[in-house]
């Protein structure tokens, strides 16, 4: 992979964006995360846009915001009174909706335009860390309900060409997602799980010994990867992943490994 990330033709990015506001409240457990994206944030030139397929939001179809001036959705519970109060008056992108819609509408994909519907916490926690200034117009992307690994890829191949035009896409999940573990002692047997499903994922994701084929057949099967459901009861935190893999259809240029509250998790750059 190379180090050298002002070269990037491409700027595609999955990142596992931690547990709810816990980013921006001085947790101890989220160091690594806050400081390797904004490490993240100097490898890339600023973007003129950003689209964000968040693991917060689900339809029936693939949905757009498309307003202008989105508010914010503080998707979490039982935090203090401070996480509620965050900002992030990022500005919304209309036309880029648009063109969004039209190429999935394109490419056979059904899609909706939101015009009242804000960003939620997957979309303004990480890009609060990576772009605090707030000065990029962003679009939110929607989850297809069916959970379908493939359909999600699909829609990452509609959305290829974006990124070209200094679009910065991101899928913004968790690449482990087990909430009951996260609260949970720690164990040699979760470690354990944690370990090799992250070890398989990073292969998938960057290995250039697989074709592309191969990359995305073990994308669309993942469940047969070792400790999948354990480490995704659902898989919602990992799809935004096969979105930013479809819009690439290639191994990821450099990979990130951070211990999160006890558990490893990595986030991919293309």
């Amino acid at each position: 992979m190379s180090e050298n990330s002002k070269e990037l033709l491409r700027s595609v990015l999955y990142l596992s964006h931690g547990g709810g506001p816990l980013p921006f409240l001085g947790e101890e457990s989220h160091k690594e995360l806050v400081a390797g994206l904004k490490n993240i944030a100097t490898l890339l030139e600023k973007p003129s846009a950003i689209i964000v397929i968040s693991a917060h939001w689900e339809e029936g179809k693939t949905t757009i915001t498309s307003r202008a001036n989105p508010e914010l959705i503080y998707d979490y519970y039982g935090f203090p009174q401070e996480s509620y109060a965050i900002e992030y008056p990022a500005p919304g992108n209309p036309v880029l909706a648009r063109k969004i819609f039209d190429k999935l509408k394109k490419n056979g994909i059904e899609a909706a335009l939101a015009e009242e519907r804000g960003f939620d916490h997957g979309v303004f926690i990480p890009l609060k860390i990576m772009y605090p200034d707030a000065d990029i117009p962003c679009v939110q992307l929607s989850l297809v309900n069916s959970l379908n690994p493939t359909e999600h890829i699909q829609i990452g191949k509609a959305l290829a060409g974006l990124e070209e035009e200094n679009v910065l896409i991101v899928g913004s999940g968790f690449s482990f997602h087990n909430l009951k573990a996260f609260f949970s002692p720690s164990t040699e047997a979760i470690w354990s799980m944690n370990k090799s499903f992250e070890q398989w994922l990073i292969t998938t994701c960057s290995s250039h010994a697989l074709s592309e084929n191969e990359r995305g057949k073990r994308l669309a099967d993942w469940e047969g990867a070792p400790a999948a459901r354990f480490c995704h009861p659902r898989e919602e935190h990992l799809l935004p992943l096969h979105v930013c893999y479809g819009v690439t259809q290639s191994p990821a240029r450099q990979v990130f490994s951070w211990e999160v509250m006890g558990k490893q998790v990595s986030t991919y750059l293309w």
